[in-house]
């Protein structure tokens, strides 16, 4: 196998995504999240995962300003907040963020929530599109129920879709919707969030102790191999570094059939859940 094998997915507008990325959720601004892209860059990532709603995009650009490395050679996601939805607001919060990223396009943008004036959003996406302030468009944490509702309003079809995903909670009926279209998944919460039970599984220790990994690196081969992109996200410099070295095995067949086994179907989030949309976006403010 190739050193190199899977470490880039071609999206469905023809554009390449580092199937590893480095997630900043929860990661706070003025120092950490800086020293956390910091010291993810150093051990090779190139994808990081922000969004206006983590308030952190100022940090991320900076650390990727002062890595040395050239901007065209990093993939940088964010994110439009639910605040900024319709056509209008979509247009002004993606100004905020490349303002605060300090950039000026965007690899992959998303709607970071499926609610609101979602055609609206969308249209002043695909326009920035089209005028190379973003180069790929996308959605985040839609259901196969919510895709169904809004997707078909929309001209292009998303490149990705963001969602929770971990080997207890696979999504596979939304990656069956998703096939035809060849829109990818991309998995937050790939490790199940730190889930005790998921890293000490039987299944996932015995296949780590087989390969000389840890069990976070065997959850996240399972998962490029299955084609998804996965966002990782740690602090410790250590695990930073091991997340993203998953390059170098490959799990056979009937070590990937066990593991889609360990499927439950559920997930933490429930993005169809009543006023879930109003909870958020009472919670989260990213401008006044």
């Amino acid at each position: 196998m190739e050193e190199n094998d899977m470490r880039t997915i071609t999206l469905n507008d023809g554009n390449q995504i580092p199937a590893v990325g480095f997630g900043v959720f929860l990661i706070p601004n003025d120092g950490p999240t800086y020293d956390a892209v910091l010291t993810a860059l150093k051990a090779g990532y190139r994808h990081i995962d922000t969004a206006a709603a983590y308030f952190n995009e100022s940090d991320v650009g900076q650390a990727v300003k002062d890595s040395g490395i050239p901007r065209e050679e990093i993939f940088i996601t964010s994110k439009l907040w639910l605040q900024d939805y319709g056509y209008e607001g979509a247009k002004r919060g993606l100004h905020d963020s490349l303002t605060k990223l300090g950039m000026d396009y965007i690899d992959l943008y998303l709607l970071h929530q499926p609610y609101g004036d979602v055609a609206g959003a969308w249209k002043a996406l695909e326009e920035a599109k089209a005028e190379g302030k973003i180069r790929s468009i996308g959605v985040s944490n839609m259901t196969p129920k919510i895709w169904k509702e809004f997707v078909p309003q929309l001209h292009t079809i998303p490149a990705v879709n963001q969602v929770e995903c971990n080997p207890f909670f696979q999504q596979k009926e939304l990656r069956e919707l998703l096939k035809k279209d060849d829109v990818k998944i991309e998995a937050y919460k790939p490790l199940g969030h730190g889930n005790e039970s998921l890293l000490s599984h039987p299944v996932i220790q015995r296949l780590a102790e087989k390969y000389g990994k840890n069990a976070g690196q065997i959850i996240l081969r399972f998962e490029v191999q299955e084609g998804m992109i996965v966002l990782p996200k740690s602090t410790n410099p250590d695990r930073i570094t091991g997340n993203i070295d998953i390059f170098d095995f490959e799990l056979e067949e009937s070590e990937m059939a066990e593991l889609r086994r360990l499927d439950t179907g559920k997930g933490d989030h429930d993005p169809e859940a009543p006023g879930v949309g109003e909870m958020l976006l009472a919670n989260y403010k990213v401008h006044d």
